[in-house]
């Protein structure tokens, strides 16, 4: 059974809160409207849609750091990655706020509070908007486990894991449909934050990751990136951007080409990329758990390609300093505390704090 809330925890202070939305544009389906007609049968023709925002909620504490953390999230979830943990410990949107910054949490366009996607359902026939093919993937049990790493098989946790093997009930609930997403879509949207609240630095998880590093070449106010466990990464066009298949033979999209103009804005900030424990370094058996072998090798690729231009970014490898057992899911793992300490020594690391 979750927490209802963290034992021994002093009142959070916070000076202001809300949620808003930003970003996407406006549509409007051919034909006429009817005013006449209202819902059975329901008919889009004429009517205008706003479409492609993000949805951003916000705490700000008293004298707020001088940069807030907006914290995006990865494939098959929403903003609550960033809330309380599933077994219901404050989440890094509490810690951080409780350590003096202000914090964003989104929900990427049209995934849970964002709105309806473009592309889906009766906006099928909106007049300039792209008609993508409604794909969904839906992670049952079996592949949510599997995927976040929780265990080598089914059910079976990893003996070091930092999991709360009570509480996957919870964890199974928060995920959600993933739909087809548009990444630059959906880094205009992160982009568009930015231009909002002004400078401040990016968390990113898992698909999140790509969002990320396109919408740094889209905003001069992303002032540092911090990817956990990125799906996605990117080298300069022209560069090899071909990885070893995975174990079943398929390919794994996990390495992505950006234009050298681009690419270049990554080489301005400070980076720092995140992975756990239990990624095999041979490939494995379990596809789903494989795919973690190639992101980090793309992710690698991606941090030296940084470097050779000048750039600043570095891998941290929690069992390479001796934190072990820690899933997909750092943040909301046994040790989430001391997962956000070395965040935070990062951040004070670079002068970000």
């Amino acid at each position: 059974m979750p927490q209802t809330k963290t034992r021994g925890a002093q009142p959070i202070m916070i000076a202001e809160q809300g949620s808003f939305l930003v970003g996407g544009r406006t549509v409007t389906a051919a034909g006429s409207f009817d005013p006449a007609r209202f819902f059975l049968p329901f008919s889009s023709e004429g009517q205008t849609y706003s479409i492609e925002h993000l949805y951003a909620q916000y705490q700000i504490p008293p004298d707020a750091r001088r940069l807030p953390l907006v914290m995006v999230h990865g494939g098959c979830q929403t903003g609550k990655t960033w809330e309380s943990t599933p077994d219901g410990r404050e989440g890094f949107q509490t810690i951080f706020v409780r350590r003096g910054f202000a914090v964003y949490v989104i929900d990427f366009p049209g995934r849970g509070r964002s709105g309806i996607p473009s592309f889906s359902g009766p906006l099928g026939n909106l007049a300039g908007a792209e008609i993508i093919p409604p794909v969904t993937v839906n992670f049952g049990h079996e592949l949510s486990f599997l995927a976040g790493r929780l265990g080598p098989r089914p059910f079976e946790f990893y003996p070091n894991t930092q999991f709360p093997t009570g509480a996957l009930d919870q964890f199974y609930r928060q995920g959600v449909a993933g739909i087809a997403d548009d990444a630059g879509v959906i880094s205009d949207a992160i982009a568009a934050l930015f231009e909002r609240i002004g400078p401040a630095i990016l968390i990113t998880h898992s698909q999140g990751g790509l969002m990320g590093w396109m919408a740094a070449a889209k905003s001069a106010n992303i002032k540092a990136i911090v990817g956990y466990e990125p799906f996605v990464s990117c080298v300069p066009q022209g560069e090899d951007s071909s990885l070893p298949p995975l174990c079943d033979g398929s390919a794994a999209d996990t390495l992505e080409t950006l234009p050298a103009d681009q690419f270049a804005p990554l080489t301005r900030i400070p980076i720092q990329i995140v992975w756990g424990d239990n990624i095999a370094e041979q490939p494995s058996p379990v596809a789903a758990a494989d795919v973690w072998r190639l992101s980090k090798m793309a992710s690698i690729r991606f941090a030296d390609a940084v470097n050779r231009r000048g750039g600043n970014a570095a891998i941290l490898d929690l069992p390479s300093v001796g934190i072990r057992g820690n899933t997909h899911f750092p943040f909301s793992d046994l040790n989430s505390l001391q997962i956000a300490d070395l965040l935070s020594d990062f951040l004070r690391g670079q002068n970000l704090d």
